[in-house]
Parts: structure tokens; sequence; C-alpha cells
């Protein structure tokens, strides 16, 4: 049975943008071996992380305007071309320092899929679909960070970590020869014809506009929650609830579990209910906040934890999608790249932000603060996402007049 075009866009991008995520969580894994094989510090290791996630967060607003002027299907061929080969040519290093200076190019290549991809995905998905177009965007790339770990420890255990690297970088190949073959079905984001002649100036009062920035403030406080939840759960519910490891990770793979499945409620919602999306995702932020400090102030049992957490993942994630629709609809016509590459840069941000000053709250014995601190992050996000679609709202009515 032929796949319908909007099935086969789905499939391409999704690919892509698991191998992304895929490729982002990849190295971690190999950390241990790398530190016998080249003989550095956990430090040294953290760097080429840390590159590659600053690379890619850097890089994703310039290529959002480069996107917008030529189009997203070169972009998005090459930065996964570049990413692949990136991660391949990784097996056959002899040198840490080869490793430092492939990491900052495959986050260049990882740069390009969200201004790229939500650009063809705006461009190619009929109107009544984009709310689940969006959520299987989404939830590809979650997958993506949930193989990584598991698969790469398993292929550096079984054919070593060089083989497991190359075998790996050599999947992004076919997912561009793919891409090409099929690019005939990746149609670009509408342009507005009659928008300022120099996209570059535009682009940049765009960018710097306060329904923009409110939406990068909502992006970074809700990465910022999120990280806080995954880098210090488990500690927090050993420490603090005295839970054994096992039950705490297990509330920790609930949560993700949750925050994954509500990624496809809320593209469902989204193309459902178009004109209730800010609502909804006021209200399951809401709920994910107060089901966060329940599990702090609750005396439960482990069960009860786990289920609490996954239900706040639920919420949280089918919040996402909605967030991501109202961006879109917030966005110029011809302009979604740049839009998507500068807003979502809040994310890889946000992540950076949260782990260590929470760290700094153990450290000082005050564990049962970060879920509240979590709550509060959550609760000030909305502050900028309400702010943001009624000003969002009004340049829309000012330009019509």
């Amino acid at each position: 049975m032929a796949l319908s075009r909007t099935t086969r866009v789905n499939l391409l991008l999704g690919n892509g943008h698991f191998l992304s995520h895929f490729y982002s969580l990849c190295l971690p894994p190999l950390f241990l071996a790398w530190q016998s094989a080249f003989d550095v510090s956990f430090a040294e290791l953290g760097l080429a992380v840390a590159l590659m996630a600053g690379a890619s967060a850097t890089m994703q607003t310039p290529v959002g305007f480069l996107v917008d002027r030529y189009g997203a299907r070169p972009f998005l061929i090459g930065g996964a071309l570049l990413m692949s080969l990136c991660i391949t040519t990784m097996g056959f290093a002899t040198s840490f320092w080869q490793i430092l200076v492939l990491a900052p190019l495959s986050g260049m290549g990882n740069s390009v899929f969200h201004p790229a991809d939500y650009a063809i995905l705006s461009g190619s998905v009929d109107k009544d679909r984009m709310g689940r177009a969006f959520a299987l965007h989404t939830f590809s790339g979650n997958l993506g960070f949930a193989a990584a770990p598991p698969l790469m420890a398993l292929l550096a255990t079984t054919i070593g970590w060089r083989a497991g690297l190359i075998m790996v970088g050599l999947l992004g190949v076919p997912v561009a020869i793919s891409i090409i073959l099929q690019s005939g079905i990746l149609k670009d984001q509408a342009h507005d014809e009659t928008a300022h002649a120099d996209p570059a100036l535009s682009g940049r009062d765009l960018l710097t506009s306060r329904t923009m920035l409110l939406f990068f403030g909502f992006f970074l406080l809700g990465s910022m929650a999120g990280a806080g939840v995954q880098s210090w759960l488990i500690t927090i519910l050993h420490t603090v609830k005295g839970m054994a490891l096992e039950v705490a990770s297990s509330a920790l793979t609930g949560y993700m579990v949750g925050s994954t499945a509500g990624v496809l409620v809320g593209g469902w919602f989204a193309d459902t209910y178009k004109r209730h999306v800010l609502s909804f995702a006021v209200i399951l932020t809401i709920a994910s906040a107060v089901l966060t400090l329940a599990v702090e102030w609750m005396p439960a049992s482990g069960l009860v934890i786990i289920a609490l957490m996954f239900a706040s993942g639920l919420a949280l994630g089918a919040s996402r999608t909605p967030r991501d629709i109202m961006l879109k609809d917030a966005a110029p016509p011809g302009q979604i790249g740049k839009v998507f590459g500068f807003v979502s840069a809040g994310l890889p941000l946000g992540s950076a932000l949260t782990p260590v000053p929470f760290g700094f709250l153990i450290d000082r014995g005050h564990p049962e603060l970060i879920l509240v601190f979590v709550a509060v992050l959550l609760l000030a996000s909305l502050l900028c996402v309400g702010t943001a679609r009624s000003s969002a709202r009004r340049t829309v009515v000012v330009a019509a007049e």
C-alpha cells in the first residue's frame, strides 16, 4: 500500500531527527573506554560533549537565516552528512584532540535539524495534520535520546567502541541519500513576497522582538525544569525519600516515558482543538508543576511516586506540541527557519544552566528544594508563553491594519 505524502515526509524527517538526538548522546557511554584509550581526565571527556552541544546551540540561529533565504533541503542533507561522517571518523581517532575537533563539527551538522525540519514541515504538511506532524518529529527525537546510551554501551562491549562509532555513524549516509531521492516531496515554507527587502535586517528585528524573546524564555525555563528532574531526581528520591536506587531510577524512567508519550497526545489535541492550544499548554504545565510538588511533599510509596512522575512527564510532554504550534503561528511567512533556530536554542541552553546550581543546593544540604524550584520554573514559564501569545496576536492585528 502506497504511503501518503504526509506520512513519507514525517518518516524522512523523523529518521533524521532520530539520528540527530541519537548522535547527541552517543559519546557519554564511551567515556570509560576513551579514558583508557587516550589517558584523559573526566573534565576533558566532558569537554567533547560540551563542544558538540555548544556548536549545535550556537549555529542554530545562523543556519535558520540561511534556511529561510536559500531553502531547507540543501542544509538538511549537508548537515546529516557532516554529522554522520564526523561520528564515523571518531572511530578512527588516534588521539583525543581529534575527537575534540570532530565534536563541534558534528554539532554544526546537528544544528540544521530544527530550523530545516520545521521549515519543511510547515510547507509540506496539511494544516489539519500539523500538530501530529510536529508531535511525531519531537517523538522521533526523544526515541533517539532513549536509544543512544544502551545501544552504544552494548556495541562498545561487544564489537568495541571504534567499530560501534563507525557502524552508527554510517547510518546517517542512507538517511541523507533517502532525503535526496525523496526531496521532491519536501516543500519549503511559504514566503511572503512583500517582506522587507533585507531579510537579515528584518530577521534581526524579528528575533529581538518582544514576542520572540518571550517564546525563547518559555523554551528556556521549561528546559531548565526538565534538566533539573533528569539530572537530580534519582539523587533526590534516594536522599530525601530514602528510596532504593532501583526504585528511584524507575521513577525517572516513568517520567521520561510519560514525557515521550505525552508528545503524541499533545499533537492530537493541537489538530483537534486548534483554538484552545494556549489553554491546553497552560493547564498541563500547571498540572506537571503540581504533580512534581506532590512527589516532594507527599509521604508516598515507591509505586505512587513512579505513577506521579509518569503523570508529571505525560502532562509536560503533552504541552510541548501546542508550544511548538504557537511558535509556528507567531512566525511570519518565510521566517520559520530563523525563528525555530533561535527559540529552540533555548533548549540546550536551559539544559546546561540547571544541573550545576541544583547540584550546589544538594551539596549545601538542601535536596528538598530542587523539585520546588522545578515547579517554580514551570510556573514562571507560563508568564512568558501567555504574554508571547498575546503579543503575537496584537502584532498580527496591527499588520492587518
